[in-house]
């Protein structure tokens, strides 16, 4: 098996393509991969893998006498696309015009391996997916978002250490407080007693930002009856939005 594992990387098959191709999890196709032959797949995934690969018998020999070249591997790049179960499954729900084709491929990665972790059922990764969520939304606005992602892919292997993609000075520093922060935790030095004030401040600065978001909110909706009222509306409806938003920015502009 290592030899095909070494194809299927040498023709850059991931896991993941592999597994919509397959129509069974990530990580049952590790599962096969770790099976000593092809003999001991399920028939019916040993007969679409021979078929990608186009292979008769998937023998140790076989897989040998295969020559990577251009015309092969695109020619698997094309099975592959054409076998992939969930390829469209995207498109019935999303509109993905406007994505390039790098673009809606990642996307339906990342589709694929959430429903995956949501099929699982795990309360823990239900949860982490809607951290995740809200880890997406908030990126816009704190940058630092970024940095930790890339950190992470550095550290999981999946990019170099000296690949800056954002901003090098800022993403060089954030990196290296994220390191020290992280071996500090890893290795028992920080313990619940040592960061309880560092904690009490990280509290009330977000209750903080919480009373901060409500006064904004209180003031917005007092703004709104102000608007409604002055124009001699009940409710902002269809008809009469424009009007009351731009009444609602001047009522704003008289206060600065």
């Amino acid at each position: 098996m290592d030899k095909l594992n070494d194809l299927l990387q040498e023709l850059g098959v991931s896991k993941v393509r592999l597994s919509k191709y397959l129509g069974v999890s990530r990580q049952m196709v590790y599962n096969y991969l770790m099976l000593e032959s092809l003999d001991k797949w399920p028939k019916e995934k040993k007969i679409l893998l021979l078929q990608l690969l186009d292979l008769k018998e998937g023998s140790k020999e076989e897989l040998e006498s295969i020559k990577v070249d251009t015309e092969y591997l695109m020619n698997v790049e094309k099975r592959l696309n054409l076998g992939m179960k969930n390829g469209n499954e995207l498109d019935s729900f999303l509109d993905l015009k406007g994505l390039d084709k790098e673009s809606k491929t990642l996307l339906n990665d990342i589709a694929f391996l959430l429903k995956e972790k949501l099929e699982e059922n795990r309360n823990n990764d239900t949860i982490a997916i809607k951290y995740l969520y809200n880890f997406l939304q908030a990126m816009d606005n704190v940058p630092e978002i970024k940095y930790i992602l890339a950190y992470m892919a550095k550290t999981n292997g999946f990019i170099t250490a000296d690949q800056f993609d954002f901003n090098e000075d800022k993403q060089y520093v954030f990196e290296g407080i994220l390191f020290s922060a992280l071996t500090l935790y890893n290795n028992g030095g920080a313990s619940k007693s040592k960061v309880v004030e560092t904690r009490k401040r990280f509290v009330q600065e977000l209750e903080a930002k919480k009373e901060e978001k409500l006064s904004r909110t209180q003031q917005l909706n007092t703004t709104k009856i102000q608007a409604l009222k002055e124009l001699g509306y009940t409710e902002i409806n269809e008809s009469n939005a424009a009007e009351v938003f731009e009444k609602i920015a001047e009522i704003q502009s008289r206060k600065v």
